[in-house]
């Protein structure tokens, strides 16, 4: 990738603002015609959101793009579509025992709601205030309890999967058990024991990141020191005995090669989870199994800068935007791909624009992190690095300026083994199509930019 040393966040103040009122009309339109009947928006087909019957993992974006159009407008409308679908539609997603979305349904929606609250932008009434904080609580613990003991004394959330199934994409849905822990919460197991949410939360992220994360060390012939923080999709464990068999792969191409959104999962995931570490106070750790703080950090933080390097070197094109996969076959037939812009119009692996918009805000975060720390050059980089990415996803063609097109980020990609994403006419693969979590994560991503350029942070937790 070819990051730009000069790029400011305050230099992107136009480009957010245009994005905020794409989100506003298209946030507007698409509500209007939703049936909720018919389940969540998914993906683009045709340019016309769709649903796909796999899991309800998208709803909480659905109407956590409704409330970050409201951060970025004032809109008073969006707050409603919002705050009216979180209390309509959210509920059962709080009580869901079989999945692994927690932290992106419910954070997204429930959680927003709650910290505008907190920042004064919505007007302060304790009840309601309540009500969130109990869905979040509720949230963390159900989330907790979805459960595989695994690694003699660790553990980790399981996917849709079964308890076999260890997914990657969990590190950022990890958040639901940090804000249930941070308001108080415990799970309650067996005889009123008490189960630690910060516990599960900080053995998820070791599990996740001895298992899922490759650090060029040998564990299998293809981890060498060139392939440093390759990621596989998901982990298989021994149900028996809880021990650690093999990689695999749901939506990318091999459990070998790097399924770009996966990656992009894990570096913001960590990202993320070593701020909310670092605020924790010391004595919550080094007891009860847990290791000491420092060394929680340690390791979250190699996962983090793992990821962060992998997807620098190995999978962002000059422009910062990747493929979906980095061994997708087709890629053999496109020359040097990394060495010019990513190319969203080829007739040979499409590109994920979803992706690339997680990706940037992790490296943001990760950036301002290890800055803080005392290593200032690779601060500056990571920084740096995400500010590129989000130029070129907050530009065309990746920006969706058409307001008959209901999406807000296009090239984004779901499930490229299935089939499920949309091919247009006369084309070999799928682009110009969107998502609703490419959507929510660009939201996200212009709005944390537009933060930094006033100097106020934000994150899931304060």
């Amino acid at each position: 990738m070819k990051i730009d040393e000069t790029i400011r966040a305050a230099d992107l103040g136009g480009a957010v603002a245009r994005l905020v009122e794409l989100a506003a009309g298209k946030t507007r339109r698409l509500a209007a015609r939703w049936h909720p009947a018919d389940g969540a928006p998914v993906f683009t087909a045709a340019e016309k959101y769709t649903t796909r019957g796999w899991t309800e993992w998208t709803q909480g974006f659905q109407y956590g793009c409704a409330i970050l159009a409201f951060e970025g407008t004032g809109d008073a409308d969006l707050l409603e579509i919002g705050r009216r679908g979180t209390l309509e539609r959210m509920g059962p997603h709080v009580t869901h025992t079989g999945v692994h979305d927690h932290g992106f349904n419910n954070v997204s929606t429930y959680g927003n709601l709650r910290r505008l609250m907190r920042e004064g932008r919505i007007p302060r009434n304790d009840w309601e205030m309540a009500f969130y904080e109990l869905a979040l609580k509720a949230s963390g613990a159900v989330q907790a309890n979805r459960w595989t003991n695994a690694l003699g004394g660790q553990g980790y959330i399981y996917s849709f999967n079964g308890p076999q199934s260890l997914f990657i994409d969990t590190m950022r849905t990890l958040r639901s058990l940090g804000l249930a822990h941070q308001l108080g919460h415990v799970l309650m197991g067996e005889g009123d024991r008490k189960i630690s949410l910060l516990g599960r939360f900080v053995q998820h992220g070791l599990t996740t990141a001895t298992c899922n994360i490759f650090y060029g060390t040998g564990r299998d012939s293809y981890d060498t020191p060139g392939q440093r923080g390759r990621t596989a999709h998901e982990s298989i464990f021994n149900g028996n005995d809880g021990s650690y068999r093999c990689p695999s792969s749901q939506q990318g191409y091999s459990p070998f090669s790097t399924w770009t959104r996966g990656l992009a999962w894990a570096l913001l995931g960590f990202a993320e989870e070593l701020e909310f570490l670092a605020a924790r106070p010391d004595g919550e750790f080094g007891v009860d199994g847990l290791p000491t703080k420092a060394e929680v950090l340690t390791t979250f933080r190699n996962a983090a800068q793992a990821t962060a390097d992998f997807y620098l070197l190995r999978a962002a094109a000059t422009d910062g935007m990747c493929y979906w996969d980095t061994g997708a076959p087709g890629l053999a037939r496109m020359g040097d791909y990394l060495a010019r812009p990513a190319e969203p119009f080829n007739d040979h692996e499409p590109v994920d624009a979803s992706a690339a918009a997680i990706a940037a805000q992790g490296l943001l975060r990760l950036g301002r992190y290890v800055a803080q720390t005392g290593d200032a050059a690779n601060g500056q980089r990571y920084t740096q690095a995400g500010l590129t990415i989000a130029r070129t996803l907050l530009a065309e063609p990746y920006l969706s300026i058409d307001a008959g097109h209901e999406g807000l980020l296009l090239h984004s990609i779901y499930h490229r083994p299935n089939g499920w994403d949309y091919v247009p006419a006369g084309r070999k693969i799928p682009c110009g199509e969107s998502s609703m979590w490419g959507d929510y994560h660009l939201l996200e991503l212009g709005l944390l930019v537009a933060r930094m350029a006033k100097g106020n942070w934000v994150t899931f937790f304060d």
